[in-house]
């Protein structure tokens, strides 16, 4: 006899630690102006933490080979320089081991101002670091030292941002509150190519090549003051009340865990790759290789930007009516083609098509990242949420964020951009075939412990 439980709502999934189904006590509701604070301290210190990201990969694919790298040749500078990025990228996964403990061990709030704090003087210090002809050598070992502060602090940042959202939101608008931390992302990445973008044209090219790249990187106090007036997430506290913190969470994760913790990481791999691929190969081949001016190549990368945010909103909202993982599955997919067209396109040189190539890559990635902010915590029980999420997440960044570009360019380097958008194609179709052996989670129960 056929079901009549409707096709769009999954069956629970069930993990050991995680208990689900319609017994488990919805949380209770609350007051809409604090959820709006919730949402808001989630979304402004995500986006600054991603503004202060993002401003050096802009910076990377313009002007840091010439600041720090002379010595070197065009494309010796720019593999020297994505490396720096890469470097920040390899530090988030030890942040997010320790922020991740004594996220799960304290509290999420505490640890949040540390990474934001940490952050943000650390993106400061860049942009006042004098560059190679000043400091010769020490000018890029220096520089190298606070990438890897600058990637501790944000190894830190997600999960617990994730987590102040979704541990918050009533269980069927998970997916609604935890696009707050996502649309960090978005609006962050548009204010770091306005910022650009201003810069650079009210600004000779000697002038901005000198000094004026620096300008964009500061931003930490206004985030600051707003996560210091929220509250302890419920289900922390409800930890902390009946005193079943974990010793070990992040080893209890792994224990627990080991599928989720591996699977989660190659899921969200491919975002990792279409975006920072499109954020700072992608501009650098096209303003070098390809000769398009930098801030034509900046106003097309604030459309696909657009596209970046509405899309990680919308598919967020919507992964609480269909689920998570089917649309992720939908994104992952949509990754493996439009890898192999992207640079054909970028290669037209037509402007519509490049804006079209950017687009699609950020498309892919909104269409994944959007729901990823709630599905990724609900993979977790409460003990060891913050660092589950958190070094899975940031696993999947030193794949994607780190490697992606440094092996782009060498393939475009060694054979055509063509090749590098095969591989990109390749990440894609490994994130889909993780997705696909992890469970639905909507429906679980997150004050499980």
């Amino acid at each position: 006899m056929p079901s009549s439980a409707s096709p769009d709502v999954p069956e629970p999934a069930t993990v050991p630690g995680v208990p689900t189904g319609p017994a488990a006590p919805a949380p209770a509701a609350k007051g809409t102006s604090d959820m709006r604070r919730v949402a808001t301290a989630s979304f402004i210190g995500t986006a600054i933490e991603f503004y202060d990201y993002y401003i050096y990969g802009t910076a990377a694919a313009l002007v840091l080979n010439d600041a720090f790298f002379p010595e070197l040749s065009e494309t010796a500078g720019t593999l020297a320089t994505l490396s720096t990025f890469a470097i920040g990228f390899a530090a988030r996964p030890l942040g997010a081991a320790v922020f991740g403990h004594y996220g799960d061990r304290v509290g999420r709030k505490a640890v949040l101002v540390v990474s934001l704090l940490m952050m943000g003087l650390s993106t400061g210090l860049i942009g006042l670091l004098p560059g190679y002809d000043t400091l010769g050598v020490a000018a890029p070992v220096l520089l190298v030292v606070l990438r890897l502060i600058q990637g501790l602090g944000l190894g830190g940042e997600w999960g617990g941002a994730a987590l102040l959202a979704v541990e918050h939101a009533p269980r069927g608008k998970r997916g609604l509150y935890a696009a707050a931390p996502q649309m960090g992302s978005p609006v962050g990445y548009f204010a770091a190519t306005v910022t650009f973008l201003l810069m650079s044209s009210v600004l000779s090219d000697d002038a901005f090549d000198g000094w004026g790249w620096r300008i964009p990187f500061v931003l930490v106090a206004v985030g600051l003051v707003i996560r210091l007036r929220i509250a302890e997430t419920p289900a922390f506290a409800k930890v902390t009340e009946q005193r079943e913190t974990a010793k070990a969470p992040l080893l209890e994760a792994f224990r627990v865990h080991p599928k989720e913790m591996l699977l989660g990481a190659g899921m969200i791999t491919v975002v990792y790759v279409m975006f920072y691929t499109a954020a700072t190969y992608c501009m650098t081949y096209t303003t070098d290789d390809l000769g398009i001016p930098k801030n034509d190549m900046l106003m097309l990368t604030l459309v696909a930007v657009v596209v970046l945010g509405v899309s990680t909103y919308a598919v967020a909202r919507w992964s609480d009516r269909v689920g998570r993982r089917r649309l992720i599955i939908g994104g992952a997919a949509f990754g493996v083609v439009w890898g192999a067209v992207l640079f054909p396109l970028l290669d037209t040189e037509n402007y519509f098509l490049i804006a079209v190539a950017l687009s699609g890559a950020l498309l892919c990635m909104g269409i994944i990242y959007g729901p990823a902010g709630a599905y990724m915590p609900e993979l977790f029980g409460t003990r060891m949420r913050y660092s589950g999420a958190g070094f899975s997440y940031n696993l999947g960044g030193v794949l994607g964020g780190a490697a992606a570009p440094l092996i782009v360019t060498a393939l475009a380097e060694s054979y055509s951009a063509t090749v590098g958008g095969w591989f990109m194609s390749g990440m894609a179709l490994l994130s889909l075939a993780c997705v696909l052996a992890l469970p639905e989670t909507r429906d679980r129960d997150l004050d499980a412990v």
